[in-house]
């Protein structure tokens, strides 16, 4: 993609950040939902300052009171997963209200550990097989559409290596990107499935999924529906003038002011048809404001992505350019945590050079596997 160099990026960024953060504020109050086999789970993020509060719940005919030793923000809105239809949060009190049939429910607290805030789960049985839910562990619950039925045993990631095929994505006298994209993509895949996660790739060869550029960004999107998938990460290469250099990790929100947009235009296709698929990101962006469980998903990508930029900032050195919101076609799927990570500039003379380089490729492939690993809680 061709991203034209703008005075002051970071600056600019930074505000464009604090402006989409107004947009999809940290949904503290609201629950992150998952549906499992027999069970939806949901998790309550408490307040920093709350290591391990003390609960008090009381189960009624259709719902579970908590109380609190915290109080979080006021906030109800309705639920769509099985067992439950809605939330209410006052100060120290959640209420779920449970689905007619639904009788019974559990809570716990899990205590904050490995920068994680505390959090209140609530187990919901939906089934009589449930007789045993199991105990809730310290990692993030995935959020499934309501239809979904059994947890797979092993976590399932989708790798996208950007471009190929036809779209060769950026090109300088180093690197192409449909090139380093594979490459490193497949490298994290293999450390990946060494520590028993399953990989879906929208591709392994260099290859389109369509001839028309909307239709492969779809095809790729929808693979994150491909049973339960725990997260979607499309891997990119930047470009800009030769001055511009690092590396930067977005999640799916409103595009970013100015010029800037025009690095979700590129990646959506370029040209009239990036304007018209942008477009429609940024209006699937502003309607997902009051899906409570899109939000969710949108938590979860943002943790995803800080977790991404930070291992591999650490791990290569590279100038940290931050993580962003933008509407990405490719990662606006509300079901699914997705990211999009830009891995360096290709065009940048020091940077282009090293993304050419087998050992720095196996560089970013060893830190985005562990980023990944650290978002699943897996070794």
């Amino acid at each position: 993609m061709k991203r034209p160099t703008v005075p002051s990026t970071r600056s600019l960024l930074t505000a464009a950040a604090l402006s989409c953060a107004l947009l999809f504020p940290a949904a503290q109050a609201a629950p992150r939902i998952g549906s499992h086999d027999g069970y939806t789970r949901l998790v309550f993020d408490l307040p920093a300052s709350a290591s391990a509060p003390s609960i008090n719940a009381k189960v009624a005919a259709q719902s579970i009171t908590v109380k609190l030793g915290v109080s979080l923000p006021s906030e109800q809105g309705p639920l769509r997963a099985p067992g439950v239809t809605a939330y209410a949060v006052s100060g120290s009190t959640v209420t779920v209200t449970l689905a007619a049939g639904h009788g019974s429910a559990r809570s716990s607290v899990l205590p904050a550990a490995g920068g994680q805030p505390a959090r209140l789960v609530i187990d919901v049985p939906t089934s009589a097989a449930a007789s045993a839910i199991p105990a809730a562990a310290a990692r993030p619950v995935a959020v499934t559409r309501p239809a979904s039925t059994a947890v797979t045993a092993r976590p399932r990631v989708v790798l996208d290596a950007g471009h190929g095929g036809i779209d060769p994505g950026m090109v300088s006298r180093w690197v192409t990107e449909e090139d380093v994209t594979l490459d490193v993509a497949l490298r994290t895949r293999a450390e990946l499935q060494r520590h028993g996660v399953d990989v879906i790739m929208t591709r392994t060869t260099d290859r389109h999924l369509s001839t028309n550029k909307s239709a492969d960004l779809e095809a790729r999107s929808r693979m994150a529906n491909n049973g339960q998938v725990s997260a979607f990460v499309s891997i990119h290469v930047n470009s800009a003038g030769p001055s511009a250099q690092g590396i930067e990790t977005y999640y799916f929100g409103q595009p970013l002011a100015g010029s800037n947009r025009s690095l979700a235009v590129q990646e959506n296709g370029g040209g009239s048809l990036g304007e018209q698929l942008t477009r429609q990101a940024a209006s699937t962006a502003q309607n997902l404001l009051g899906d409570i469980l899109a939000q969710a998903k949108i938590s979860f990508s943002r943790q995803l992505a800080q977790r991404v930029q930070s291992r591999l900032i650490a791990a290569t050195g590279a100038v940290n350019r931050g993580v962003q919101t933008d509407a990405f076609y490719v990662i606006r799927n509300p079901t699914t945590p997705a990211i999009l990570v830009e891995v360096g500039f290709g065009s940048h003379p020091v940077e282009g050079p090293k993304l050419a380089s087998a050992a720095y490729r196996e560089q970013l492939a060893q830190a985005l596997a562990r980023a990944i690993l650290d978002f699943l809680n897996t070794k």
